[in-house]
């Protein structure tokens, strides 16, 4: 049977879209083997769209359309924020990622097969091989997270060196409200994937409007591919 990916290429000929790439990398808690060495965060989501073609290179905070991502979890007594359980969720554009003052790092390797998207296998260790910070300056927020992981198979996320207030100057250190270790297996970790951007046509008198309801059809399902890639097809 045809698969998912092929037949959405055929949709795309056949109605005369032409697309770019942008990256899009996906992560969350269910991708690994957690243990809580501090306070209880078991749940986080990461989805960051990148606006560059998926190639082989060094990426130091690249080009970002979105970032989207979300940490919850029980807190330790006495952690600096005094807050029992926190609920953070962050849905921002690439500019205002990195005015808070977040990074992100990552390589991938010459080596790196496309055909699948990329793996945690296939980039490069610079001591790490993903380091996203998503620390925030003067924002009021305690939990915003660093997450990173590492060539041997392990990670971990936790908060971040976030400065609360700056007048008066209130800031935690890493580990300070939550810690969380991974574990996870390199050659099965899919980090990164394309998506296509999609030009919507105006509506067509003859269609009433369809060919931008597939369009939207269409990213919808790159975007969710970690639903597509249970699908058997």
């Amino acid at each position: 049977m045809m698969k998912i990916s092929s037949l959405i290429g055929i949709l795309y000929l056949s109605i005369g879209l032409v697309s770019a790439e942008t990256l899009l990398l996906s992560t969350s808690n269910t991708d690994y083997q957690i243990t809580n060495t501090f306070s209880d965060v078991d749940l986080f989501t990461i989805d960051i769209e990148i606006d560059i073609p998926l190639q082989a290179g060094i990426y130091t905070n690249p080009t970002i359309n979105s970032v989207d991502y979300r940490v919850f979890g029980s807190l330790a007594q006495g952690t600096p924020s005094g807050f029992p359980s926190f609920d953070l969720r962050r849905s921002i554009t690439g500019d205002d990622f990195y005015a808070q003052g977040s990074s992100l790092s990552f390589e991938i390797s010459d080596s790196a097969d496309f055909s699948d998207g990329i793996q945690a296998s296939e980039l490069v260790d610079n001591g790490f091989i993903i380091s996203l910070n998503a620390r925030e300056i003067d924002n009021g927020r305690f939990h915003p997270a660093l997450f990173e992981l590492l060539s041997d198979g392990t990670g971990r996320i936790q908060n971040s060196d976030n400065i609360h207030t700056l007048d008066p100057l209130l800031q935690v250190n890493f580990g300070d409200e939550y810690i969380t270790d991974l574990i996870f297996v390199p050659s099965e970790l899919t980090l990164i994937s394309q998506i296509p951007v999609i030009p919507v046509p105006p509506p067509s008198r003859y269609s009433g409007g369809s060919l931008s309801f597939i369009s939207l059809f269409v990213l919808i399902l790159f975007r969710h591919r970690k639903i597509l890639s249970k699908i058997k097809t």
